[in-house]
């Protein structure tokens, strides 16, 4: 069947009614306009440096924020009240958490710069292009590389890297490495100079 002919079968895409059912904001439209234009000014600004600053307005917006976290300039969070860090998190200049849906970063996560975190996505297959959402959770230790764009419904593993410019379509499993578009596992992580029985089954599994 040529290409004409698929094309006549199909039908039409048709985004003049979007089907945005699953598109819930979670708080009211004053919460929402303060966010927007007050609260999200402050965290993404160039001239407050300061991460208590930052994470003080996050955590008056609903956020639950840990202790020691560092809040780089440029931040954008699409809706703090669907936002969790643990303590001693690092979040990248420029970094951007599209939380549709509930992010759970645990502690100790690195989240380099320029990195994407997407909860919400379209589901090409319908003349409408439904809207859905999906959480995702970066477990303790975990790292997500400069640039890289961590879809809906991912879960990293404790101590997983999702390296620099990767798309990550899938779950890491700990202590695993993985790069490229879609992103597939390169190697184990392996920690200096400490000994981790819980990596053992990841790195054995992989050689």
């Amino acid at each position: 069947m040529t290409a004409a002919q698929l094309q006549r079968l199909q039908p039409r895409v048709d985004l003049s009614r979007p089907d945005n059912s699953e598109y819930v904001k979670g708080r009211s439209f004053f919460v929402i306009a303060l966010w927007h234009f007050i609260g999200s000014p402050i965290v993404r600004s160039n001239l407050i440096p300061v991460s208590r600053v930052k994470c003080n307005i996050l955590h008056l917006f609903g956020a639950k924020i840990g202790r020691g976290v560092y809040a780089k300039p440029g931040l954008r969070v699409k809706f703090p009240w669907y936002l969790a860090v643990g303590d001693h998190c690092w979040l990248g200049e420029d970094v951007w958490i599209d939380n549709l849906a509930p992010v759970t970063i645990g502690a100790n996560v690195c989240i380099s710069q320029g990195a994407y975190l997407c909860t919400g996505n379209h589901d090409w297959s319908l003349p409408d292009m439904k809207l859905f959402r999906r959480p995702i959770v970066l477990n303790d230790g975990s790292w997500v590389g400069a640039r890289a764009t961590v879809c809906p419904g991912v879960t990293l593993g404790t101590g997983a890297i999702a390296a620099a410019g990767s798309v990550i379509n899938k779950d890491i499993p700990a202590w695993e490495i993985w790069a490229g578009n879609p992103a597939r596992f390169v190697r184990a992580r392996r920690l200096a100079g400490a000994s981790r029985p819980d990596m053992a089954p990841y790195s054995a599994a992989r050689t």
